[in-house]
């Protein structure tokens, strides 16, 4: 490990860039009709994440070392790149199999918990502080459960989005007869 005695806080925001970055290089192989199928569950756990990650901060569970910049927290390249078009990539995968989606998401998330955070803290990016490994594993899963769960329900339940205009027409032709 002597390489990563010598990655200072310049080179950490760099990997940190590089990591939100890179992802984004497999999204055209996810497909249109893919990233169609699944934005809105995606987007939705992000937002999730984020407002966790809020909460987090303030309960001190984890805590975030290095941002790409000093008005950004150091979650959002987390977030924006490997969790975003993970969660994609995952759904494209394995989403009608639910035990394989169980699966899949515990290989993720043990990986991410144990040499991940150990990873991350000898670079100087984040640690837990007040929770344990086995701990942000089951919080990890959680999402990943209300993650599946948005997109069943996006499917299931036959939500239809009428554009604001379609409701505008409808009044006016009530107001008209």
């Amino acid at each position: 490990m002597p390489i990563l005695k010598s990655i200072n806080a310049k080179n950490s925001r760099f990997l940190l860039i590089l990591m939100m970055i890179i992802p984004w290089i497999s999204l055209p192989l996810v497909g249109r009709s893919t990233i169609k199928r699944f934005l809105p569950a995606t987007v939705f756990i992000s937002l999730v994440v984020k407002i966790m990650n809020i909460i987090a901060e303030k309960r001190k569970w984890w805590w975030f070392y290095t941002s790409v910049h000093p008005k950004i927290n150091g979650d959002i390249p987390f977030i924006l790149g490997p969790y975003f078009i993970c969660s994609l990539w995952v759904l494209k995968m394995t989403y009608g199999r639910f035990p394989l989606f169980l699966i899949t998401n515990i290989i993720f998330h043990l990986l991410f918990a144990f040499p991940g955070i150990k990873f991350l803290k000898n670079l100087g990016i984040a640690s837990l502080v007040r929770i344990s490994s086995i701990q942000l594993v089951f919080i990890l899963m959680i999402r990943a459960v209300l993650l599946y769960s948005f997109q069943f329900a996006k499917e299931n339940l036959n939500f239809r989005f009428i554009p604001f205009r379609e409701i505008q027409k409808k009044s006016a032709n009530k107001e008209i007869l």
